[in-house]
Parts: structure tokens; sequence; C-alpha cells
């Protein structure tokens, strides 16, 4: 279980009214969005780190989730503030793999909003190193062997909050 729900959870305990619990961890979860997100997957040498990829990032989770850390789709497949799927935990865990690195992705990451930005950019970094926006977008939705009239609706979704 995430860290965030796990607060929430002790102050509703605690007597808190749940729903003002949640506002206000939202508004934090918000606020947290605002802060530049670079290289937080850390730097292999590679152009991605130097891409500020926060305008694309903060339009997917408000596309996804509306800022929700716990956020979980009906199929209960996608969680978190980017909707991640069990299938990129596994193929960051590759990706890190790979690269030799011993750090390692759980399911319960999925709703740790900095490790899901985290789990974006080295996505990116390794599948999209030109750093593509329109690709990135489109593959969130699509995956990587997306159909471009099959994510058209997302990438518009996603493009009118980068506005």
């Amino acid at each position: 279980m995430a860290i965030e729900c796990l607060v929430v959870r002790r102050l509703c305990l605690n007597g808190y009214d749940m729903r003002k619990v949640e506002k206000i961890a939202c508004l934090a979860c918000m606020i947290w969005m605002l802060v530049p997100v670079k290289a937080l997957a850390g730097t292999n040498g590679n152009e991605s780190s130097k891409f500020d990829w926060s305008p694309v990032i903060n339009a997917i989770i408000e596309v996804e989730s509306n800022g929700r850390a716990n956020a979980v789709d009906k199929s209960g497949k996608s969680c978190g503030v980017l909707q991640i799927t069990p299938g990129l935990v596994k193929e960051c865990n590759r990706i890190l793999k790979l690269q030799k690195s011993s750090k390692r992705y759980g399911m319960g990451d999925r709703f740790s909003v900095s490790k899901s930005k985290e789990m974006f950019l080295l996505f990116q970094s390794f599948h999209n190193p030109q750093n593509n926006v329109e690709q990135a977008i489109r593959s969130w939705n699509g995956g990587m062997g997306y159909s471009k009239r099959g994510t058209q609706r997302y990438f518009e979704k996603v493009m009118s909050k980068m506005k």
C-alpha cells in the first residue's frame, strides 16, 4: 500500500473527516506536480536526462487521474497518478536490469507520485531517446505499437492540458 494511502487511512482512523483529508491530500499532490521533473530516473549520459518532461507528465496526470495518487481504473490494473500497469512495472524492471542497476520497482510503487514519474522517465529514456512528445503521449496510451487513430482522442486531451 502506498505511503499516501497509509497517511490518509491513519488520519481517518484518528477521527478526521475523510472528505477533508482527501481534499488536503489532493491539493498537496497538485502542488507537488508543479515542481519541475528533470531526470528523476537518473542520468546515463543521454539527452533524455536534460529534457524537461514536466509539462507532458503533468498533462498526462491530469488526464489519467486528475492528480489522485490512489486512483485505480475499473479493471483494477492501472493505478496511481499516471495509471501505471503491471506490464509497465515489468518493463521498467527489465530496463533497469539491462542497465545493470540493482534498483527495482514493485506494484505498490504505482501509487507513489515520485516513483510513477521515475518510471515514466525511465520508459521514455529507453524507448523514446529522441524525446518525441507525440510519441511519448501516444505510447503512454496505446503502448509502443500504438496506432495514431486509436490514440487520437487521448493525444488531443493531453495536448489541450498542456496549453
